[in-house]
Parts: structure tokens; sequence; C-alpha cells
């Protein structure tokens, strides 16, 4: 029941963050099905691990509230023991997990994000956001200032013409304009208002006595009201080719992911061999075969234990040559940081790429893992609070989860900027969290009160209690026996 109660809420989450990209592109509801569908089964994984820390909170919760626990241990029977038959079962649903994990979500993720691309093209109108040139209709590139979300008015709208590919030599310029699509879905429809045109026109140059008094001829039409439509066909909704995204590492299994990793791994070494030559050869050293055949030719022997010092070698030359060599130098200088800056990046860059294969990798595995540390945290837990239902669980199993997924991101991100490995930064959070389960199986064995209020407010009664004591302790007891009036 947990389970599908969060997989649920992870399905409403994804509707939420791409409703933009599904409502009105005139979606059937096969394919909507089929989007939600494979997205499903991509968030199981994700889904699986909150659910058993809150059926385990519920479950023990629950037999703790009504007595069972007590009735279990009073019998002789240990929390351990009675915890073993739902371990067998955690371990199976982990190992379950991972298999699913390296055979089943990778298909899935291709076939989602597949869709959900396919879906994001279609319907070139909704992905013109106001800010920013929109060139997914051929021959057009179309740019708006603002639009109003109610009335769907739109501001300082600019349409520039490529079709005939001879550059910005027609654009359209409006106030204010509306945007709709034609019934057939066919044609995409702009109601301009308040602008004008300008279209250069193309003049024969020919004449080479003309060529020196060259003129520009154009047109220019103002209107109030103009209709542009732009034909769509091809638009609707075609599927991509899935191989263009199967390299991608969200949907490769563990076999697919150390195949790219050891193949980028090949190529960034061949980049740095490269890089590491290119700067001794061509930079560092400048002409090195060159400067040895001119040695040999001239039997000219170098002495290895001679320091060189390139001021006196300088200072040498003639004011010129001093000049041209420095001139050189930078330039040489120059030349090498342009291609270490270039090299640098390039490197990088593949080397982020390999860390993102080796975090997924690492990902296989510590989903399943979490599904065992959850466990062990809402079994003894549950049994340490003895609240059932969906109140305090359900508080208790978000806290939880939020601080697992916190340390998790966390952990990730600074494995993809290289700052910790992947395996330290995808397993931060079960090794955090591995203790703390630890911890309550000892304490729900020991049947601590740790979550009991009064174990808290008992430490400030007692110190109060204390300085009370030392207070009466300190006062004199003959002013005591002066003054009568004090015993009342």
């Amino acid at each position: 029941m947990t389970f599908f109660i969060v997989l649920f809420i992870l399905i409403m989450q994804f509707l939420w963050k791409y409703i933009d990209d599904l409502v009105g592109k005139g979606l059937d509801l096969v394919t909507l099905g089929e989007l939600l569908f494979y997205f499903t089964i991509s968030f199981m994984p994700m889904a699986l691990p909150l659910a058993i820390l809150l059926a385990a909170l519920m479950t023990f919760g629950n037999m703790g509230e009504n007595f069972e626990l007590t009735a279990l241990k009073s019998s002789g029977i240990s929390l351990q023991r009675i915890m073993l038959p739902l371990i067998i079962f955690i371990i199976l649903i982990s190992i379950g997990a991972f298999f699913f994990s390296n055979n089943v979500l990778p298909y899935s993720n291709l076939k989602s994000r597949s869709l959900l691309h396919d879906i994001q093209k279609q319907r070139p109108e909704l992905n013109i956001q106001p800010g920013s040139f929109y060139n997914g209709i051929d021959g057009f590139s179309v740019k708006i200032a603002e639009k109003d979300q109610g009335t769907n008015l739109m501001h300082n709208i600019l349409i520039y013409d490529h079709r005939d590919k001879k550059g910005n030599i027609s654009v359209t310029y409006a106030d204010s304009g509306y945007m709709s699509i034609t019934p057939n879905e066919l044609n995409l429809v702009f109601n301009l208002y308040n602008g004008h045109s300008y279209t250069e026109l193309q003049q024969d140059n020919r004449n080479k006595n003309q060529s020196r008094n060259k003129t520009y001829p154009h047109r220019r039409d103002q209107f109030s009201e103009e209709t542009v439509i732009f034909d769509l066909t091809g638009f609707g909704l075609n599927r991509s080719d899935e191989d263009l995204f199967k390299s991608n590492y969200s949907m490769l299994n563990l076999n697919g992911l150390e195949y790219y990793c050891d193949s980028f791994s090949i190529i960034l070494n061949d980049r740095k061999d490269v890089f590491t030559k290119t700067i001794l050869n061509a930079n560092l050293f400048k002409f090195p075969e060159f400067d040895r055949r001119k040695r040999e030719k001239e039997n000219i022997k170098v002495d290895s234990t001679k320091v060189f010092r390139p001021r006196e070698i300088l200072s040498e030359l003639i004011k010129e040559k001093q000049v041209h060599a420095i001139d050189l130098a930078i330039t040489y200088a120059k030349s090498a940081k342009k291609n270490v800056d270039d090299s640098q990046r390039s490197i990088v860059w593949r080397a982020k790429t390999i860390k993102r294969y080796e975090i997924e990798w690492q990902r296989k595995f510590t989903l399943s893992f979490a599904c065992f540390i959850f466990f062990f945290i809402g079994a003894p837990l549950g049994a340490i609070i003895r609240k059932g239902g969906l109140g305090t669980p359900v508080v208790v199993s978000v806290l939880f989860f939020v601080v697992y997924y916190v340390i998790s991101l966390m952990g990730e991100k600074f494995a993809r900027e290289m700052i910790v490995t992947p395996f330290e930064g995808m397993w931060a959070s079960s090794f955090i969290l591995l203790p703390l389960g630890i911890f309550l199986t000892y304490k729900a064995t020991t049947d601590s009160v740790i979550m009991n209020t009064e174990t808290y407010t008992e430490i400030p009664k007692r110190i109060i209690r204390s300085i009370i004591k030392i207070k009466i302790n300190k006062f004199p007891r003959d002013r005591v026996n002066e003054n009568p009036s004090t015993d009342k």
C-alpha cells in the first residue's frame, strides 16, 4: 500500500513538472498512457526505499501500540528474532531491486525519455518562450518579449524570414499579437497588430559603373493588423530512432556502463598523450628534430653539464635581434597557452563524462542497498515510537528520506565535479545512515525510551532540583531560628 502511495506522489510530481509540455498537445489516451506507464516503471527504484521505510514504521508502530511486541518479548522472543523473517524478505527485495535497476530500468528510461522528447518537439507554438529566439520552424526565427498568461497576448514580436537563405533581409515587427493553431493542426497562425515589415530588395550589380554608387533598395510596409501563417507539416508526433539515445548513461546496464567507461578512458588517455607530445614538440622545445640534425651536420656537441642562462644568451644579441627574439617568444607563449586552455577544457569534459557513467554504475547498487538501510531504520524506530497509522510514521519517514535524498544529491554533485570519487559520493548517504540504523536497532532491543518526552524533560527537572537543594543547604540555619515566621 505504501509503495503505491509513494509511486502515485512521484507520478504527480512528474506531471506537475512537465505539465506545460503535455497540455494542449492533442495527445491521445494511448500515447499519454504509454508515457505514464514508462515513467511509472522509472520511478519504482526511487519509491521502493521510501515505501519500505514507511511500511516498517507503520507495521512495528502498530505492533508496539497494540502491545503485541510486548507480548512477544514477554514470551522470550527477542526483537531480532521477530525481525528475522522480514530481514530475509527485505534481502530478497533488495536483490530484486538490483536486477530491476540493471535490466528493466534502462529500457524504461529509454522509452520514456525518447517519447517525452518527441512530445516536446510536437506543437512548436508552445515552445516559443519570451526573451529568446525560437528556430524550430524551418525558414523562420521568432522572438517575443513577453506573454500574458491570462489572455495569451504577446508583446514586441519579431519574425525573421530566412527561407531565401540570404541572411536577415526580411523582418516583421509587431507591437502585439496572438498565436493559434488551425483546426486541422497543419498551420500556426500569428495575428499581429500595429507593426511594420522590412524587406531588402536584390539589386542587379552586373554594371561595373553602378557598383561605385551602390544603392540599397528596400521596401517598408506599415500595418495595423496582419496575419502570418506558418506551415507545420511534419510537426506531429514523429517517433525518433531510439538508437540515438542508447548511449546515454541512464539507459545502460552494468555491462554497457563498463564498456563506455573503458572506451572513454582510452580516448581520454590518447588525448592526454597527444597533448603531452604537442606541448613538448611544438611549444616547450621548438623544432627539436631540426636542431638535432643541425648539430649533427655541423658536428656540434651539447654540454649537458652547462647551465642554461637565457638572459646571458639574449644579452649577446644586438638590440634588433633581442626585440625580435622576445616578440617571437611571446607569440610562442600565447600559442602554447591557447593550446593548454583548449586541451584542458576537452580533457576535463571527457573526464566528467566518464564520471557520469561511473556514478550511474554505483547507483545500481546504492538504490538496492537503501532498501536494506531504511528497513533497519524504520522497524526499530516504529518499535520505539509505538505509533501506527499514517500520522507520525509519515512525518518521520519523510524526514529521514529527505535527509537521505539531500546527502545523495550533494554526494552526486561532488562526484560530478570530481571533488570526491564516484564511490564516495554515491555511498555517502548509505554510510551515514547505516550506523543510525544499527544504533536504533540496539536501542529498540534494549527497550530504550529515547522517543519518550519524559526522557528529555527529566534531565532539566533534575538540574532544577539540584540547584534548589544547593541553595537550601547554603541558607543560614540561625536566621531561620531567629525568624520563626519563615517556617510558615
